[in-house]
């Protein structure tokens, strides 16, 4: 009871707590606020980007070529590594951007009452046991216990995902209610939106609903996203695999008897050549880019791995209200008891018509019926539709905004009914009531009338008679408007109904409620809902094609729910199977072992809590899949911050869903998801496709090394020219396909399995071909140029030339990976057409410039070596394409 909290919290209901005791519980439980995050400083975070197994052998071989008096090569390899750990740096985690706007939404003032003097005062000063007041348009400061409201109406959708306002009270309820219900407590952080009240502060800071959301976020892992999983792993087997060839390549030449340091320079290079130096910035450029067309597409990107993510999601969960629908409520369909009509357009913008019952437009006229029921609509209602920046936007109820909607598509506007019935007096809404009645002054006539709305129950109860079409007034038949509304109830809608006291002479005196029983005449029912977005449907038709599974996660009441979920397709109408639909309680009352099956089948979760949601994440991810969520509310940050990509709200959105979430969306449309999975899958193609041209090279020019060292021979290539070879190639070539477009089908095709390794078994074997092919043409022409009288700088040019366009040859046959390069047409991609020419640029100026001569030791070569060259490079090509045709799979 409130009583046993004032006495519990040591306060006083009036008087509230005295400023020195106000003072000392400050000091006590601390201020008012979220505790900040915790993490390292800039010098941990910069120190962190250095974490990685290439790096480190990077690293180590940069210090040993400095040691070696190499300060050229060692030069480019720390300018090489230094550049990644600047990228990285840029693209940390936003962690602790998501945890301030946390903060953010409970630094305001407060009203509070000390030694019985009521004064504002900043909300971080808020103690537990001070007594709080809020009125509509106030941001609930703390987590309150109610003593007094009137007609308290307080938007938790932020909170709770409840899509209208919710009356307060100060009702006592059993311990064990959800916070959804909870009708006797205001939440910190949530927006009263009519009315008034007055409680006791029971929790501040972190002990808030709002704190414990906080500590979800902060204890949510930011999840390793599937490429940079691949990568990881890869990265490991790569980084062993170098370490044990240079070790291996140093340990043979020692044993045949070769020099020490030539040896060791020779593993170094072997190790450097190896590590494909040009992966990080590809990847970080490929998916900048990707970030670039999804803007295009109204998807803003805040973290680049989530590019990538979106093209391996194969689950998407979607919070509803703002996101799978409008969030703004609609009348559908609007009830009288001669006819039935249905209302078009969505949202607020005043934009439809009132259909009667064959589909034409109704005279609105000529059913006064549904002229009343309408004006009651509008002219017994407070909230307020506004038109900023072509959007309108709503001050007050959605369910009076929907009304005021519903009657201005009627021809009744708004300033209109209030010009022509200016109201006079009015008894507010309130929970015990159940209904809203305003007394108006007829401005041609003079005659007072009253006008109502409200539950079906309390205001058919204040009813004695119903209005036909005509204006006429029968008896009221219960059984009928009762079936009506369940009827419209069962659609998920929800049901107001209006009510109307027809025109008097003016009487002095207010409006009571006594004057209302049984003088009361009913008009209609109006039904609403939020309605889906007009998108949704066939967005998620398209997600299912591509083989991607959607389920709606809420916090709204189930039935609401399963209509949403009917209307967008996430559910059959035909199938009623209850295992597809679970609420928070059937959640918790599930045993342990039959939780992950109830969660993958079920499509629809309605009724949960953040925790809930957030658990939801984790059993889908346990299963291995990859998750993504959408969400607009705070209730949603936890579960967008553990997803595997947080998608959140541009336009509707509160600020800590956006902190937390690595994408939003600026046009709040679920439709643009599916446009961002495209994207996504596209991006993970071209960085697939950049890493199969890639390897061939880091892989050749290592092995290249190892040969030389096991015949004991001079090495074809020296480190300087496989660094030239390594960072000229990979930005004038390789990140060319970055710029490659979507392949055709891409969207038929199912999500990739999260255990699919980085290369397929085709892909590895296409890699360790164009290797081989390598190895043997740079080696044979290598020893070719020597036979033929050639120089050692002219043997070693020719196969720095051959590297470089065997290279440009295989970079059109990963245009695509299954495709033949004929089929694409060679020109479709002018970037790389651009590229190759830029390169063969690069490679005139290497062997016939003196400056570049004298730096990476090369010389001019003869016409017939470039012959040479080019016919090993249409041979390695020519042998791809076989490879692809045996590979590619029938039809």
């Amino acid at each position: 009871m409130a009583r046993e909290v004032v006495l519990l919290l040591e306060t006083d209901a009036r008087a509230g707590l005295s400023t020195h005791e106000a003072a000392r519980r400050l000091q006590q439980f601390g201020p008012n606020v979220l505790p900040p995050a915790a993490g390292g400083g800039l010098l941990w975070r910069i120190l962190r980007q250095f974490h990685h197994p290439l790096i480190y052998v990077l690293l180590a071989a940069g210090a040993v070529t400095a040691a070696l008096g190499s300060y050229v090569d060692s030069a480019v390899i720390f300018g090489v590594v230094l550049v990644n750990a600047l990228v990285g740096l840029v693209q940390e985690s936003k962690a602790e951007t998501a945890l301030e706007g946390l903060r953010e939404m409970v630094r305001t003032t407060a009203t509070v009452v000390r030694g019985g003097r009521e004064r504002r005062t900043p909300s971080a000063d808020l103690v537990p046991g001070d007594l709080v007041r809020v009125e509509a348009g106030d941001k609930v400061p703390a987590d309150v216990r109610l003593v007094g409201a009137d007609d308290l109406r307080v938007d938790e959708s932020a909170l709770t995902g409840e899509s209208v306002p919710v009356a307060k009270d100060e009702v006592v309820l059993h311990p064990g209610t959800p916070v959804a219900d909870r009708r006797n407590m205001l939440h910190s952080g949530t927006l009263v939106t009519g009315g008034r009240g007055t409680g006791i502060a029971v929790a501040t800071g972190a002990e808030t609903e709002l704190g414990a959301i906080h500590r979800l976020v902060g204890a949510a892992e930011t999840v390793t996203t599937p490429l940079t999983a691949k990568l990881a792993a890869f990265s490991r087997i790569l980084t062993v695999a170098i370490l044990a060839l240079a070790a291996l390549t140093f340990a043979i030449g020692l044993a045949r008897g070769q020099e020490a340091v030539p040896t060791f320079t020779a593993a170094v290079a072997l190790a450097v050549g190896a590590i494909p130096e040009g992966l990080p910035a590809a990847v970080t450029i490929t998916l900048a880019i990707g970030v670039a067309r999804m803007a295009r597409r109204r998807a803003v990107i805040r973290r680049l791995p989530a590019v990538e993510t979106l093209g391996s999601t194969t689950v998407i969960c979607s919070d509803k209200t703002g996101t799978l629908t409008e969030n703004q409520m609609t009348v559908r369909t609007v009830w009288t008891p001669d006819a039935t009509c249905e209302v078009t357009g969505s949202g607020y913008a005043p934009e439809g018509a009132v259909l009667g019952p064959g589909g034409s437009a109704a005279v609105v006229d000529a059913n006064r019926a549904l002229w009343w029921c309408l004006l009651a609509g509008a002219g017994c209602n407070d909230a307020v539709l506004t038109a900023r920046d072509g959007r309108w936007e709503l001050l007050g109820d959605p369910t009076e905004g929907a009304m005021l909607v519903a009657a201005a598509k009627g021809g009744l506007p708004a300033d209109e009914v209030a010009e022509r019935h200016p109201r006079i007096d009015t008894i507010p809404f309130s929970s015990e009531r159940q209904y809203m009645a305003t007394l108006h002054r007829d401005g041609t006539t003079g005659d007072h009338v009253v006008l109502a709305k409200g539950s079906v129950e309390r205001l058919t109860a204040l009813c004695r008679r119903q209005m036909a079409a005509d204006g006429s007034l029968r008896p009221l038949d219960p059984a009928a408007v009762t079936a009506a509304a369940e009827r419209l109830a069962a659609g998920g809608l929800r049901v107001l109904a209006t009510a109307v006291r027809p025109p008097a002479p003016a009487k002095a005196g207010a409006l009571g409620e006594q004057d209302l029983p049984g003088t009361l005449v009913l008009t209609g029912l109006q039904a609403m809902l939020d309605p889906p977005r007009a998108a949704a449907p066939a967005a998620v038709s398209a997600c299912r094609t591509a083989g991607i599974t959607v389920k709606m996660i809420t916090g709204d009441h189930a039935a609401t729910a399963s209509a949403v979920a009917e209307s967008v397709g996430l559910l059959d109408p035909a199938d009623r199977d209850e295992r597809q639909v679970l609420t928070g309680a059937d959640l918790t009352a599930l045993p342990a072992g039959e939780y992950p099956g109830a969660v993958d089948r079920a499509r629809v979760f309605a009724r949960v809590s953040p925790e809930q949601k957030l658990g939801l994440v984790r059993a889908l991810q346990d299963h291995g899949q990859v998750v993504a969520m959408t969400g607009d509310g705070v209730n949603d940050a936890p579960a967008l911050r553990q997803a595997d990509i947080g998608v959140a709200m541009g336009r509707g959105g509160t600020e800590v869903a956006k902190d937390a979430a690595d994408m939003v969306l600026t046009d709040d449309d679920f439709a643009t998801i599916e446009a961002a999975v495209e994207e996504g899958r596209g991006v993970f193609d071209n960085l697939t496709k950049f890493i199969v041209w890639t390897l061939p090279t880091n892989m050749g020019e290592g092995l290249v090394i190892l040969v030389a060292v096991l015949l004991g021979s001079t090495l074809p290539i020296l480190p300087t020219q496989i660094l030239w070879i390594n960072m000229t190639t990979a930005v004038a070539l390789g990140l060319m396909l970055a710029f490659e477009p979507k392949e055709a089908g891409i969207m038929n095709r199912p999500p990739r399995d999260p255990a699919r390794p980085l290369l397929t078994g085709a892909l590895a074997v296409r890699v360790l071909l164009v290797s081989a092919l390598l190895v043997a043409g740079s080696w044979w022409l290598f020893t070719w140029e020597r036979g033929m009288g050639a120089s050692l700088p002219e043997a070693r040019t020719a196969a720095v030339n051959l590297f470089v366009t065997v290279e440009a040859f295989y970079l059109f046959s990963c245009r695509s990976l299954t495709r033949s390069a004929w089929r694409l047409g060679l020109f479709t991609n002018p970037w790389i057409t651009g590229g190759v020419l830029t390169q063969a640029a690069g490679q005139l100026a290497l062997t016939y410039l003196p400056t570049l001569n004298h730096l990476f030791h090369t010389t001019p070569i003869s016409g017939g070596a470039w012959l040479r060259i080019l016919g090993i490079a249409v041979l390695t090509a020519l042998v791809v394409a076989a490879d692809k045709r045996l590979r590619r799979p029938p039809g």
